[in-house]
């Protein structure tokens, strides 16, 4: 089997291939071992240990909660406010290149302001 130096220095690292590119000595692998299952725990033990998990959070005090809220907020006004505005402007090109009428339109807009250039303003 022919290796490039890249494929020979993985090989080596992993232990698959010696450093003259023969190959190893298979090793064996052990069997997986199986986790017995353990008994159920019961509805009151449960709740002893989630309660005293729930003694350890470290839980935000109400400025934390407050402060927290008021940037969540505000991102979201700021991100809905963008894509309202990438929405707008892929409407509006859409409009321009599928409507017919924008096309008159437009055809006449150019006409208007060629008009008005040929005036000498």
């Amino acid at each position: 089997m022919s290796m490039n130096r890249e494929q020979k220095r993985a090989a080596q690292k992993g232990g698959q291939v010696n450093p003259d590119g023969s190959q190893t000595a298979v090793r064996d692998r052990k069997a997986p071992t199986q986790h017995l299952k353990s008994e159920r725990t019961k509805p009151m033990q449960f709740l002893r240990e989630v309660r005293a998990e729930l003694k350890k959070v470290a839980w935000p005090t109400r400025d934390e909660v407050r402060r927290y809220s008021i940037i969540v907020l505000a991102a979201l006004i700021v991100f809905t406010a963008f894509v309202f505005g990438i929405d707008f402007l892929f409407e509006r090109m859409f409009r321009f290149i599928t409507d017919p009428a924008a096309e008159g339109a437009l055809a006449a807009t150019v006409s208007q302001v060629s008009a008005f250039a040929a005036s000498g303003y």
